[in-house]
């Protein structure tokens, strides 16, 4: 393989709503949404067939309705349906770079989007289009973290990708810990045990069921997502493995 060449063929990008924001304080704002679009359209050039799940926190976070006096079930659906709006407008940037994409969502809604079928992804992802799933998994209860073990498991993918806003995983927030240290490995238990927050124990204990390892990058750093296809740049791979600090 040579230095070019993509570790995975297949993958799940997962991405909070708040990424999208950039440098706002709500909703998306449209210079990330374009690097975005470059970044996917450069992966896609690799010849990876790609899938996504977005947050919806730029919009809604279900915990905040439910602070508000919202009944929990409902604030989660209205959470799922801040997801079908960012995967929206994802698509459309995507599809203005000049990549075809289908938004397909666990809440059927026939006017905007398609509804989840496992085949019919898997058949757009191999026609060279990318995925979007919305959403979450249809179900309250559920983050999208989870949502996003689920449908890489259940598509086949051979990594899951998750951007935050630090180079991977560390042992305590670095922004407020200067002592913090990264990690370039971790196992699916160390994570568990040690109660790393990257993402939540369902989706790691999904993942570690279905031997898809986890790698957890920087949403903020342009190119980052094709230099982990790499294998390059700062990351943290979640595996079987024990930890390495870096």
């Amino acid at each position: 393989m040579n230095d070019a060449s993509p570790l995975y063929r297949r993958v799940l990008l997962k991405m909070s709503g708040e990424a999208l924001m950039g440098g706002r304080g709500f909703g998306q704002d449209p210079q990330f949404l374009g690097r975005l679009a470059e970044e996917v359209v450069a992966v896609h050039a690799l010849g990876v067939e790609q899938c996504l799940v977005i947050g919806g926190g730029n919009m809604l976070r279900g915990s905040a309705a439910v602070a508000d006096g919202i009944e929990r079930t409902t604030a989660d659906y209205m959470g799922m349906l801040a997801t079908v709006i960012n995967a929206l407008a994802v698509q459309s940037v995507i599809e203005s770079a000049g990549l075809p994409t289908r938004v397909m969502s666990a809440i059927p809604m026939a006017s905007v989007c398609e509804p989840y079928i496992r085949r019919r992804a898997i058949r757009h992802m191999e026609k060279g289009r990318v995925v979007i799933f919305a959403g979450g998994t249809g179900n309250p209860f559920f983050t999208t973290d989870s949502a996003a073990a689920l449908r890489a498991a259940e598509v086949g993918c051979d990594a899951l990708l998750k951007a935050t806003q630090v180079d991977g995983v560390y042992s305590a927030d670095p922004k407020r810990d200067p002592t913090a240290r990264r990690y370039d490995r971790l196992s699916y238990l160390q994570v568990l045990a040690d109660d790393l927050k990257v993402m939540d124990a369902s989706a790691i204990s999904l993942a570690r069921d279905s031997h898809i390892p986890i790698i957890v990058f920087s949403a903020e750093d342009a190119g980052a997502y094709g230099e982990v296809m790499r294998g390059r740049g700062a990351h943290t791979i979640i595996t079987e493995e024990e930890d390495q600090a870096a």
